[in-house]
């Protein structure tokens, strides 16, 4: 496959969908645009605007044409959606957004039906946070749905459908939670059998798959030539993950941030996992498995923080640390690695907006990423993507409590970077940069211990 100049990478994360378009000779994104992904009320539930979404692709890949050229397309999506295309390759049904939550008489006969973890390395999540839940649900729920469902495919793979007209399914989608995938042994798990949709699930492909060209008239109403390649497409963490797997040769660990912060860790002691605590077994583009944790760390910096804007100092990291100001867990209480726990705070609550709050909330989210990378088995460098990246707070915690060293991504966007990069490796890779040893070391390092004696109390 000839590597691309430019590639459009279609990017919806579970707050923004965005479109950005990579030069993949400097790996930097030349453009991006972004919209919210509000999520409509319905009928016949809440489900993602996909109509909307795609208007704004569409106008975006004729921009990006016109202006740059646009030589390929790549798609990452978040996990935890599944499409239902009818006969006609239409939505059979809205796209069911995955914090819905399902009725505990109908949660409770799924228990009955799922695999058990040791099969899937999926754990038992709120709402419809596994795929095999949401797909029951929907089913229970709309009769008919079931009959007029033909193809059942990833949520990368509806972009890449409606670009291509091709179906199918990426192996770190389907294998992320879903409660339909064995990692270990690379097929669909029984749970497919028991819901009577082996036949329906599209062909899981790899992420770098090229599904075909685009359509006729998508090249009529985008200005892009009918020859454009379209990318099967990957699960957003993996997307950040894929960039260090062409780049990093000895055990490291990746921390993905965004709406969730999701830590994955290739080599390390490999613990057996713990499906209460939010850990689970995901699946790399090469279809290795990769032990992973996760909370909602990007949610709980936003209903802490609020609307305000974050701006501490130093002065205010240092009264977070003499006074032992603390936030534990859990603010988002459904998942994490402190389920069910109640979130409250240690020593005087900070005043909204100010810095001392900000900072202990960044010295939160770090123990939290801490937690995970323990719980994953981390032996080695941790290397953080995302916004938590430009964080010098929630860096400098996370350096001190580590003991082994925390790079930083230079990318903005590892997710756009490294769907690109799924069409061939490029010498602009941007290497991490080391995060030194913060000043407060000590002060630091104390802190983080009485946070875990706390939560471990």
């Amino acid at each position: 496959m000839i590597i691309p100049q430019h590639v459009a990478v279609i990017d919806i994360g579970k707050t923004n969908a965005k479109l950005a378009l990579v030069d993949m000779q400097t790996l930097t994104e030349v453009t991006v645009v972004t919209r919210p992904n509000t999520v409509l009320s319905g009928p016949p539930w809440p489900h993602f605007d996909t109509e909307g979404h795609w208007a704004f692709l569409l106008d975006g890949l004729k921009t990006f044409h016109e202006t740059h050229r646009i030589d390929a397309i790549s798609i990452t999506t978040h996990g935890a959606s599944i499409v239902l295309l009818d006969k006609n390759g239409n939505l059979a049904a809205p796209i069911l957004d995955y914090e819905h939550p399902i009725p505990a008489e109908c949660a409770a006969k799924y228990d009955a039906l799922r695999p058990p973890f040791s099969k899937t390395g999926s754990p038992r999540l709120a709402a419809g946070l596994n795929v095999g839940a949401q797909l029951h649900w929907q089913f229970a729920n709309d009769p008919d749905l079931y009959s007029r469902t033909a193809h059942i495919i990833g949520y990368p793979q509806y972009w890449a459908h409606r670009l291509t007209g091709a179906v199918a399914n990426d192996v770190t989608s389907i294998g992320c939670h879903t409660d339909l995938w064995m990692p270990r042994e690379g097929r669909l798990s029984d749970l497919a059998e028991t819901l009577d949709i082996s036949q329906k699930i599209a062909p899981v492909r790899k992420p770098a798959d090229v599904l075909g060209s685009i359509r006729p008239d998508i090249a009529l109403k985008t200005g892009l030539s009918p020859e454009t390649p379209v990318l099967c497409g990957i699960h957003d963490s993996n997307a950040s993950l894929y960039c260090h797997l062409l780049t990093q040769d000895k055990d490291f660990s990746v921390v993905s941030t965004g709406t969730w912060v999701v830590v994955m860790t290739m080599g390390g002691t490999a613990p057996p996992l713990d499906p209460r605590r939010d850990t689970l077994m995901n699946v790399n583009a090469l279809g290795d498995m990769v032990p992973s944790a996760r909370f909602m760390g990007g949610r709980e910096f936003e209903l802490i923080q609020g609307d305000h804007p974050f701006e501490p100092t130093d002065r205010d990291a240092t009264s977070v640390l003499t006074n032992d100001v603390m936030l534990l867990p859990s603010v988002e209480a459904d998942g994490g690695p402190y389920p069910g726990r109640k979130t409250r705070w240690i020593g005087s609550k900070p005043e909204n907006g100010s810095g001392i709050r900000s900072v202990a909330l960044s010295y939160y989210l770090a123990l939290m990423t801490e937690t995970c990378l323990r719980l994953t088995g981390a032996s080695d460098r941790a290397i953080v993507e995302g916004p938590f990246a430009r964080n010098i707070y929630y860096l400098a915690m996370l350096s001190a409590v580590r003991g082994h060293p925390v790079l930083r991504s230079q990318s903005a966007t590892g997710t756009s970077i490294g769907a690109a990069l799924l069409y061939g490796r490029s010498e602009a890779i941007p290497l991490p940069d080391r995060i030194e040893r913060p000043p407060n070391f000590t002060e630091l390092s104390a802190y983080a211990e009485r946070w875990f004696a706390r939560v471990t109390s």
